[in-house]
């Protein structure tokens, strides 16, 4: 089900997702020969950014999925997106660019959760590497709208990257100077040539939805989990049609 979103956000307490939702998201795609059908990748490049704490292997079944239709994929090669946002955007610049330089042909750009967050950083950024960026559950508004039961691991993150352990982002990338040009890239103005669709869903476990809501996006709903919403059946049946316009 799609809809565009008119109302202000209100940053209300998602409901949590049953495991029974997730497990029944990850079957749904299980068999390749019951995919929905792909939309047209006509060997343009395609990148997906995992979200926090997760890696290209999360997205794997989604990446195939879409070079089955003929999209060329350029990994990420993030291993658990923890780090730094600025050096994360620029290391993905260069390889998005290396794809777009080899095929000829802008990107489409795939980012669940905080990936999305990064995506649309890059998009602003670069937004000559880019054709379509489509955000999963990214909360575009606030990159703090999410739920208590995330918090502790944000936290541990920023403390382990403040104390100065490699690969974590610090404190400083919040408020600091480190990640003030990719902060602003966030939730600037984004570039009229690119198509922007925001995935959301009001069942989201991690991500308050309403932070999904860019006015800059085209919204679209869904009902599914926050972590299931890279493999699940009814996302990649709503972005086959949504990319096909």
């Amino acid at each position: 089900m799609t809809s565009q979103a008119t109302t202000a956000p209100r940053f209300g307490l998602p409901l949590a997702a049953p495991r029974a939702r997730v497990l029944g998201e990850w079957l749904s795609t299980r068999d390749a020969a019951k995919w929905p059908a792909p939309p047209e990748g006509d060997g343009r490049p395609v990148m997906l950014i995992p979200g926090f704490l997760a890696g290209d292997p999360s997205l794997t079944r989604m990446a195939l999925w879409l070079r089955s239709g003929g999209y060329s994929l350029a990994r990420s090669g993030i291993g658990w997106n923890t780090g730094c946002m600025e050096p994360t955007v620029e290391a993905l610049a260069v390889r998005l660019e290396r794809a777009v330089d080899r095929t000829g042909k802008p990107a489409l750009l795939i980012g669940q959760s905080r990936g999305g967050s990064i995506g649309r950083a890059l998009t602003v950024l670069r937004p000559d590497l880019v054709q379509t960026l489509v955000t999963l559950g990214s909360p575009l508004l606030d990159q703090l709208a999410v739920t208590r039961r995330v918090w502790p691991s944000i936290g541990a993150i920023g403390l382990l990257g403040t104390l100065g352990v490699p690969g974590m982002f610090s404190l400083s990338c919040l408020r600091g100077a480190c990640c003030a040009r990719t902060r602003a890239a966030v939730v600037g103005p984004f570039p009229d040539e690119v198509e922007f669709v925001s995935v959301y869903s009001r069942n989201d476990e991690v991500v308050r939805w309403e932070a999904c809501l860019d006015p800059f996006a085209a919204s679209l709903e869904v009902q599914t989990s926050h972590v299931g919403m890279g493999m699940a059946r009814e996302v990649w049946t709503e972005l086959a049609a949504a990319l096909a316009v």
